[in-house]
Order: structure tokens, then C-alpha cells, then sequence
């Protein structure tokens, strides 16, 4: 079984690109995609909660996913790593246009598989490490406190409130939204929104209008 796997992030964008792009490639190397997945979401959001979740499920030993790139997959390499990671369990091939990536169950994929997932650990404990580190920098200087938001004082608690809002903020962002923006729709103070993506939303996020 062959898949056609598309991934737009807003309604402005269009499926169309994605679809054509995939569509000739399948022509050259003379397959014929089977089945089709669109979907409009923010790649942010966990696999598991998207209609890529659902492939991941039912796809089988020498089934093909092909998409234009891999970040159609995610927005985080941890995130990516982990999709392969099924997908090379699976015994499923998955092929990018973009990327050139023809990854499947010989042992040069299984070679990358593995690179990409120690890259995958070491980027998630450096990100941990970061955040414990801009954590206690802040309490340090007085801005935040550590602890839970239950134990903290009322002046603190801002900074914890966000967190419901966490792929909101996100979904927000990938569609250009401003951190101002943001704050007006949350009504919250500007500075609490930036205060929250400079912890916990990763920088390729920060716009021009932010810096």
C-alpha cells in the first residue's frame, strides 16, 4: 500500500502544492499512491492527536508513506525521530521529495534511524537542561518562582496559566500571530505571553514584530 501523506498548517495554505509535488514524483518512479491523508493542523501538535496518527496505526511491512518533506511529519526533531521509529518497527518505507530520504527496513535506514534517534535524546535532554536552567536564572532574579502553581503567590501564578494554553499559543504562532496578538486574545499582559514562549516555545517561532 502506498500513501500520500499531506500536512498544511492553516487554512490559507493549500493542499494542492503538496499533492502535485507527490504526484509527479510517483509518476517518474512509476507506483501509484493508493490512498491519501490531508490534513490542516499545526505540525506542533502530537502525531497521535492528527490523522497521521491514525496511518501510523494500519500501516504494514513494505507499505510506502511518501510526503514533500519531512517536517510535513513535524515541527521538532524529537518528534520526527519518533515517527520514523514506528515507521522503521513497521518495516513501512517512508520517502520524502524534498529531502531525497528513502528510508525503509535496509540497514543504511536502520544506520540513519539510529542517528536520528540518539540526535533525537540529545536534543530532548539539552532542551530539559535549557529549561531548568532559564527556571532557576529567573527565580534567581526574582522573576518567577520555582514550584507548583498552587504553591506560589498569586503574583506568580501568570506564569503557570499559560500552560492550558500551550497548543493554542503554538497552533497561534504557526499561523504568524504576533506574541501581542496572542496577549490581546488570551487578555493577558504581553509580557507574560513573551515570558512563556521564551521558555517553552521553541525560537523558530520568534517573529520580526517580537524581536
Amino acid at each position: 500500500m502506498i500513501y500520500g501523506y499531506i500536512r498544511v498548517s492553516s487554512d490559507r495554505q493549500t493542499v494542492e502544492n503538496q499533492r502535485f509535488e507527490i504526484q509527479n514524483f510517483a509518476q517518474k518512479e512509476k507506483i501509484q499512491v493508493c490512498s491519501w491523508i490531508e490534513e490542516t493542523i499545526s505540525g506542533t501538535k502530537s502525531y497521535n492527536k492528527r490523522e497521521l496518527g491514525k496511518l501510523l496505526k494500519k500501516v504494514k511491512k513494505g507499505d510506502i508513506i511518501i510526503c514533500s518533506e519531512l517536517s510535513r511529519l513535524g515541527r521538532n526533531l524529537f518528534m520526527i525521530m519518533e515517527i520514523l521509529n514506528i515507521c522503521m518497527t513497521k518495516e513501512c518505507r517512508v520517502w520524502t521529495i524534498k529531502d531525497n530520504y528513502r528510508l525503509g527496513d535496509d540497514m543504511q535506514s536502520k544506520v540513519l534511524a539510529f542517528a536520528f534517534g540518539l540526535s533525537a535524546e540529545i536534543e530532548r535532554n539539552l532542551i530539559s537542561q535549557r529549561t531548568k536552567e532559564a527556571m532557576h536564572r529567573l527565580a534567581e532574579e526574582g522573576t518567577v518562582r520555582l514550584g507548583r502553581p498552587d504553591q506560589v503567590g498569586a503574583k506568580y501564578k501568570e506564569q503557570y496559566k499559560l500552560y492550558k494554553y500551550d497548543e493554542k499559543i503554538r497552533s497561534w504562532l504557526e499561523k504568524g500571530l504576533s506574541r501581542r496578538q496572542i496577549a490581546r486574545r488570551l487578555k493577558v499582559s504581553k509580557n507574560t505571553v513573551f515570558q512563556y514562549c521564551r521558555l517553552f516555545i521553541d525560537s523558530e517561532y520568534m517573529d520580526d514584530e517580537d524581536l
